[in-house]
């Protein structure tokens, strides 16, 4: 009874199907990791936009998160996009009622189109809230340029911001570098530990205007810690599916923007 590893994710719903919780259970799914939800958020949404958002009573979902606690062996959560403080709060506050269990904290506060989503009092209760009970951070460039409060102009910025993000209370950082516009041919994102670990992880840049990247990523990561894998390794593993997501990603509706491969990507790399 209650043996089969589950990840959670605290998100807001995707009804496109591309990113938020829709990835996220994929990404579990095809980890072979059984997965729970609690929606932060409902957005409707396709592959050319998103047309409305409703952000439902905290105290609704508090009480998802609590329903999978009561029932289910929880390996790992994984936070996204979290639309005010009082949403962060209400997690911060249910999380911390059932233990603080293994977290991948995804910071989503920059729109593709570059808008910032989060108010300074959000990103005030992201900072003091959650970051410091991070077992892995996900920040993109322009999400940790805003954590930290400069440019990461190049890869050696990018390794002295990971070095600051884990001195501001994460356990550990997966830095993305797909923002970084270098003239390489490749994307690496670096992986910082609390040990003094670091580790970069390359692969070959692709041509794709893809959908729910970030999303499956730290998903995919908090499904590899659910199946006992360390921070470190669980982050290199996630990378090379996403990598492959990426390659195998198509076009199901009439926009630009193509959607992640998951079930292919669980396949041989």
């Amino acid at each position: 009874m209650n043996q089969f590893p589950s990840a959670l994710t605290i998100a807001g719903s995707d009804s496109g199907g591309g990113a938020g919780i829709q990835a996220d259970l994929k990404a579990f799914a095809a980890h072979r990791v059984h997965g729970l939800s609690a929606i932060a958020a409902l957005t409707a949404q396709h592959t050319r936009g998103v047309t409305a958002v409703h952000v439902p009573p905290v105290e609704f979902l508090r009480a998802q998160i609590d329903a999978c606690f009561d029932d289910f062996r929880i390996g790992a959560v994984k936070i996204g996009m979290l639309a005010n403080a009082g949403v962060i709060n209400a997690v911060a506050d249910a999380l911390a009622a059932h233990g603080n269990p293994p977290l991948v904290l995804d910071p989503v506060m920059i729109a593709t189109s570059g808008a910032r989503l989060l108010e300074s009092d959000a990103l005030d209760a992201l900072r003091t809230r959650l970051l410091n009970n991070a077992t892995v951070l996900t920040p993109n460039l322009p999400e940790a340029e805003l954590l930290l409060g400069r440019e990461i102009p190049d890869r050696q910025a990018m390794r002295e911001a990971a070095a600051d993000l884990l001195a501001a209370g994460a356990r550990g950082v997966l830095l993305k570098g797909g923002h970084l516009e270098d003239g390489a041919n490749d994307v690496m994102d670096l992986f910082a530990g609390a040990d003094g670990m670091l580790r970069e992880f390359s692969h070959p840049r692709l041509p794709r205007d893809a959908h729910g990247t970030g999303c499956t990523l730290a998903a995919a990561i908090a499904a590899n810690l659910c199946r006992g894998l360390a921070p470190a390794d669980a982050c290199e593993a996630a990378t090379g599916y996403v990598h492959r997501a990426l390659r195998g990603s198509y076009s199901p509706g009439r926009g630009d923007v193509l959607v992640l491969d998951h079930f292919g990507a669980a396949g041989p790399a």
